[in-house]
């Protein structure tokens, strides 16, 4: 599903620079795991180039579904990238970001009305089985923290992606709602066989859920810049 080697990216320079390097990242299809690490050690960067919306610097593999995504770069075929995007992933950001003009049935129905799916009733059965059933015509700002995180996750799910990617989809709720989201996203995950990657700085909890720990180190280099390195975890 997801082979990455020699991946690397850099931003800024000096004391102000930034290095993510990835040696080997191996994912087999319905794979489950969490990047863990402190906040600002590179998590989010790594889900962008998941994502396909962040280019590496270089690359020696870099396939995603059997597409080598690391040639598409190269050749810049955006459109392309574009399209595996839209298909094949979805994302649940940090925020949720949910579209505030939107309704709860609006916000999760919104990827397959952009690829032209057929209404086929999933908006409904994931909107129950994350508990917003009773909310789909609310609008976002109408929910609690814990409903727009549910939401977000059904709207990631709801046109049936390969991969899903979760950036600190827990962050803002409190153990007790942080728990519940996230056992009820992977959840539809897996009854989906979804792959799926989750970007937290809370390994307990990841731990618990069932992820497979994958750490992000980081370390201060004489120029004062840093280099993050993935580095994986029993």
């Amino acid at each position: 599903m997801i082979s990455l080697s020699g991946v690397h990216k850099t931003r800024g320079q000096g004391a102000q620079r930034y290095s993510l390097r990835i040696g080997q990242l191996q994912l087999q299809p319905g794979a489950r795991v969490a990047l863990v690490g402190p906040s600002g050690c590179g998590k989010s960067t790594l889900l962008d180039l998941l994502a396909l919306v962040l280019a590496p610097d270089g690359a020696e593999g870099f396939a995603l579904g059997g597409e080598d995504i690391a040639a598409l770069w190269r050749r810049r075929a955006l459109d392309r990238l574009a399209a595996l995007r839209s298909r094949h992933l979805g994302y649940v950001l940090q925020a949720g970001g949910l579209l505030g003009f939107l309704d709860v049935r609006g916000n999760i129905r919104l990827p397959r009305q952009l690829l032209g799916l057929a209404d086929d009733g999933s908006v409904e059965r994931l909107a129950e089985a994350l508990d917003v059933l009773d909310q789909l015509a609310k609008k976002p700002a109408a929910l609690s923290l814990g409903q727009r995180q549910r939401v977000s996750c059904a709207r990631a799910l709801a046109h049936a992606p390969a991969l899903l990617l979760a950036d600190e989809p827990t962050a803002a709720l409190d153990p007790v709602n942080a728990e519940r989201v996230m056992q009820l996203l992977l959840r539809e995950a897996e009854q989906r066989q979804v792959t799926c990657v989750v970007a937290t700085h809370d390994e307990t909890l990841a731990r618990n859920a069932g992820l497979k720990v994958l750490r992000i180190a980081c370390r201060r280099d004489a120029d004062g810049g840093v280099t993050a390195t993935l580095e994986q975890a029993a």
